[in-house]
């Protein structure tokens, strides 16, 4: 009997994640709700729309409905003569009717669930908070449709809740300051998509970003003027906290403390001078965690810190301290065999004891780095886990509540489907039902080595909301091209939030083309992509925090469209030699071909001309490749012409690699059979 009702369930839950995939083809929703049901039914939306609430007097929800009348009506050019949620008692009927039972907490596990429910006549959003009204608004403006005459609501059913509590965006913003215009439009994006935690990491050895009254010299000294005052952090915590997200503030200690010793060198590991870094990497600049001092500098910068960020938690990172400022020191070395400290871990691990009461005294849970994980913390510590599920699942298994962001670098500029496949939870987890609730979910991390205000969001965006689908939607939504399709559509809208990912390309092609004519770099950028992994600032030398990056790399965004495409035709005819996947293949041939006739026109300047190669080298491989497709043939002189461009053309150029070198390769090996 147990044995059919487990093959029932299975055959239902099969049916369940198919007739969800069916539908993820029709609608462009992301992250993709729990449930989704079509009426076959739609909710016109004409001028008299109107929305009514059941308590007028809630400032979240009057904010969150009036951002959505004026986001439907400029998306739709429908003019709304309502443009104000009204209060449901003073009418009989509205458009859009939205009910939940109280004002939600912003607190780790509030409820976030809604219940949307489109028809012929009204629409309906309920929820248990607020909060999960505005999950529900974001949801509807993602069912916004039209025809030629009119523009709808597309008529569902959608029952829908997250995965994770813990849904986060980590910004660097100590590497590059980023004016608070950024960060509020990143937020807009963020809740777009559902996020709710931003991270807001501060300070680093290239800056301290915080107004510190108590301690002046830190960001006197330590930021280069560019530091958010008392009033600014308020205003972006009340903004976040508009949209239903939290902000958890980031102060890393003890390493990576080149910033706080400018400042105060008397509590550094070494008596030396110390600067704000200039470059990237790794440093050895590190609090002493054997002084008095530290404690009282730490203490009076967290009492008036803390009090700002009304979130619990507190990232104190501790990564990276390799100690070797530590090792250097004699009375450190003391000091632990005083102690009984057997290592640099078991000293950090004294240091973040005593910050972690400092913390707890002015009422917060603190949170850092995998690198702070020890047994003798308090459980309540949240271990931010970097460099491994492995090190995430260990923590849980000790009780400890983590975060996972091994996987979600997107600052590293790998493939988009790496991040959306990074599942967290794999099905061999190996954890208990109460281990398991230590995982709260995951955070993106934008580190701003090589970000500027006119960047950031391309870096961050669009590729963003598919890691929000992955922490918030079933870990079954797996499938690439159709996330492509829909992560296409919320691309463009995020654009009319005012996130810059797209026109901000074209501002930099413009720049460093002198204002000439730039389609045919915008036809290269769609080709080629930033070299991974760090590869662009080997050693962390080429950049300095000021340098220009104002540069082709600059314009070009991870996961190059054409690219895409071509790649994806390649595969399909090299595996069944398929005419249809041909003809798609040529006219990208022909493209790149003509593209350096028009690039040629333009090329009069140092910048483009270091591009000169890579669009030459394009153009003849194209020819050749369209000639042999066309004859099915490729002469022996040809083929190795052919060769001998593919691995000029697989070198790296202005710090980009051209995405789509291997199918060019393979259709030459085509041939070569």
């Amino acid at each position: 009997m147990k044995k059919h009702i487990l093959i029932i369930l299975i055959g239902l839950c099969h049916q369940y994640i198919l007739s969800q995939q069916q539908l993820s083809e029709k609608y462009n929703l992301m992250p993709w709700p729990k449930e989704v049901k079509e009426n076959n039914q739609k909710f016109v939306i004409t001028k008299g729309f109107s929305v009514g609430i059941q308590d007028i007097s809630n400032q979240r929800i009057r904010k969150a409905t009036t951002r959505f009348l004026r986001r439907l009506s400029g998306r739709t050019g429908v003019f709304i003569e309502d443009g104000f949620a009204q209060e449901s008692s003073t009418k009989d009927s509205f458009s859009l009717l939205i009910k939940y039972k109280r004002k939600g907490n912003l607190e780790l596990g509030e409820d976030e669930s809604y219940q949307l429910k489109i028809t012929n006549k009204y629409i309906h959003i309920d929820a248990e908070t607020d909060i999960g009204v505005l999950r529900g608004l974001e949801t509807l403006l993602q069912l916004t449709n039209y025809n030629k005459t009119q523009y709808y609501f597309s008529g569902v059913s959608i029952k829908d809740t997250p995965r994770f509590p813990w849904r986060g965006l980590m910004i660097d913003v100590a590497r590059h300051y980023q004016p608070i215009g950024v960060l509020k439009r990143n937020l807009d994006a963020m809740a777009s998509v559902k996020l709710n935690v931003f991270h807001w990491h501060l300070t680093d050895d290239q800056g301290f970003r915080v107004q510190v009254n108590s301690r002046p010299k830190l960001h006197q000294l330590g930021s280069d003027g560019q530091y958010y005052t008392h009033n600014q952090i308020k205003e972006v915590v009340a903004y976040a906290a508009d949209l239903g997200i939290r902000v958890v503030p980031e102060f890393d200690v003890p390493g990576h403390a080149s910033s706080w010793l400018t400042a105060y060198p008397e509590i550094a590991s070494k008596d030396t001078i110390y600067n704000i870094e200039r470059y990237a990497g790794i440093f050895n600049p590190t609090l002493d965690p054997t002084n008095n001092k530290t404690y009282k500098i730490l203490d009076d910068v967290f009492s008036e810190i803390a009090p700002l960020f009304p979130d619990v938690y507190f990232h104190i990172g501790g990564d990276e301290n390799e100690g070797k400022h530590w090792d250097e020191n004699q009375n450190i070395q003391a000091f632990k065999k005083k102690h009984g400290l057997k290592d640099n871990h078991e000293l950090q691990n004294y240091f973040n004891i005593k910050v972690q009461k400092i913390l707890k005294k002015n009422g917060k849970i603190m949170m850092g780095w995998d690198e702070i994980f020890q047994p003798e913390l308090p459980k309540n510590v949240v271990i931010h886990s970097w460099r491994g599920k492995e090190a995430m699942l260990e923590a849980a298994k000790k009780g400890y509540k983590t975060v996972l962001s091994k996987g979600f670098y997107i600052d590293l500029l790998k493939p988009l489907k790496h991040h959306y496949l990074n599942e967290p939870l794999k099905d061999n987890h190996g954890l208990t039902d109460n281990q398991l609730k230590n995982i709260l979910g995951g955070e993106a991390t934008m580190w701003g080595e090589l970000v500027t205000p006119l960047t950031i969001d391309s870096r961050i965006w669009p590729r963003t909301a598919a890691i929000a689908e992955r922490f918030w939607s079933d870990k079954n939504i797996t499938n690439v091209s159709n996330m492509m399709k829909r992560l296409d559509v919320v691309s463009q809208r995020l654009e009319e939030l005012g996130i810059t990912h797209l026109r901000n390309r074209d501002v930099i092609l413009r720049n460093i083309s002198n204002h000439q004519n730039i389609s045919s770099l915008i036809t290269l950028t769609r080709i080629c992509e930033p070299l991974k992994a760090y590869q662009r600032n080997k050693g962390g030398k080429e950049y300095k925090s000021y340098s220009p990056f104002t540069q082709f790399v600059d314009a070009c965004g991870t996961d190059a469209k054409d690219a895409f495409l071509f790649n994806e035709a390649v595969e399909g005819f090299l595996s069944d030699n398929n005419q249809n996947n041909l003809q798609k293949i040529t006219p990208f041939l022909t493209k790149w071909i003509d593209n350096h006739k028009a690039f040629i026109k333009i090329n009069n300047n140092p910048t483009l001309a270091k591009l000169e190669k890579l669009s030459k080298n394009i153009a003849n491989t194209s020819t050749i490749l369209k000639t042999a497709l066309i004859s099915g043939k490729m002469s022996k002189n040809k083929l190795n012409q052919a060769k001998i461009i593919i691995k000029n053309l697989k070198e790296p150029t202005a710090d980009t690699e051209l995405a789509i070198v291997d199918s060019l390769q393979k259709l030459i090996e085509y041939f070569e059979k």
